[in-house]
């Protein structure tokens, strides 16, 4: 099982000026929802943003975490809580 915390933890350690916000939707451990920002997003397209943050998250995506939906933002354009 795999806390939405250390997902955050991951993914504001690997990308510049993050901000994650990581919910444990289903209460299970592994179907998770991020709303996340970071500099390293400027200029960068919906799916290369989404790359990055499943590259912070490397092999755990499809093992530990078995769905992440996500909403990525730059900081511009960040909605906040």
């Amino acid at each position: 099982m795999f806390e939405a915390s250390e997902i955050k933890r991951l993914i504001e350690e690997t990308l510049p000026d993050c901000t994650a916000i990581v919910h444990d939707d289903a209460n299970d451990g592994e179907h998770f929802s991020a709303r996340v920002t970071s500099s390293a997003f400027v200029g960068q397209a919906l799916p290369a943003q989404h790359r990055l943050v499943y590259g912070a998250l490397g092999e755990r995506m499809g093992r530990e975490i078995h769905a992440l939906a996500l909403r990525t933002y730059t900081p511009d354009r960040w909605p906040g809580t």
